[in-house]
């Protein structure tokens, strides 16, 4: 599964997009330095989050919506078209993204 796809499934699972998820994440005081753990809770116990989706967002969260070009344009599981991550929601995302 892509970053971009555990994100849009993240949105599907919560009805908030990525970047609804991240403002209220700051809002908690998660941000740039906050460790996993206290994340991966909070999105479990408020929204129902498995692991692997949580920490999609904790990516997000702490790192913004830029990801390595490592798996970029390749055919593996992981594969992403882009090294920067839709936020806005599955339907505004642009066909071309």
């Amino acid at each position: 599964m892509s970053f971009q796809a555990y994100l849009d499934a993240v949105e599907t699972k919560t009805g908030l997009t990525p970047r609804e998820l991240v403002e209220r994440a700051h809002e908690q005081g998660f941000g740039p330095g906050t460790k996993a753990t206290p994340i991966v809770e909070w999105l479990a116990a408020d929204y129902g989050l498995g692991r692997g989706h949580a920490m999609a967002m904790v990516h997000v969260i702490t790192k913004g919506d830029r990801i390595s070009s490592k798996h970029v344009g390749t055919d593996g599981a992981h594969s992403d078209a882009s090294d920067r991550l839709w936020l806005d929601g599955k339907a505004t995302k642009p066909a071309d993204w």
